[in-house]
């Protein structure tokens, strides 16, 4: 078993630069894809949940309240691509183009080279379904930012793996 198996923290990969939050306030590399909540150009009130899958690029783009995204018929939308832009600041462009798979052909990782590299697979849309868990754990994330600032530990973020014998 590796030495930071052992630990009971976690390792935290510091940001790759600042993000801008307003525009995508959550993006995250999980389940095989890159997946996140982004902000709605026009309306201050809706959100929508964006993902992407790791090789096949398959893409699913929906308001909260499951409405499609009238800008994601047959290729990437506006929020794929600030996902895809933020994912890179959060990340780094290398973990985001490996963690997707994505073949950049020589150039350099970015995110308009992990976009163009997605596009040239003709990715497919997706189905929507898979938004619900990616925005509960948004507002998850979210009811953590109410919480009054303490020092003593926060109960629903203790968490231990289990050991060898409870396994």
């Amino acid at each position: 078993m590796p030495d930071w198996e052992k630990l009971s923290t976690a390792r935290v990969i510091p940001l790759a630069r600042p993000r801008k939050l307003a525009k995508v306030p959550f993006a995250e590399l999980a389940d095989g894809r890159l997946q996140g909540v982004v902000s709605s150009g026009s309306d201050i009130e809706r959100v929508y949940v964006s993902s992407v899958a790791a090789s096949t690029y398959t893409f699913a783009c929906s308001t909260n309240n499951n409405r499609p995204c009238g800008g994601a018929r047959g290729s990437f939308c506006n929020h794929i691509l600030a996902l895809v832009n933020e994912a890179v600041l959060q990340y780094g462009a290398e973990r985001v183009a490996r963690y997707l798979r994505v073949e950049l052909g020589g150039e350099e990782p970015s995110a308009p080279s992990i976009t163009r590299g997605m596009s040239v697979t003709r990715p497919a849309q997706g189905d929507t379904a898979l938004a619900a868990p990616v925005f509960s754990r948004f507002l998850r994330h979210l009811a953590y930012l109410e919480l009054a600032p303490v020092t003593a530990p926060v109960p629903e973020m203790q968490w231990f793996p289990p050991t060898r014998a409870e396994a």
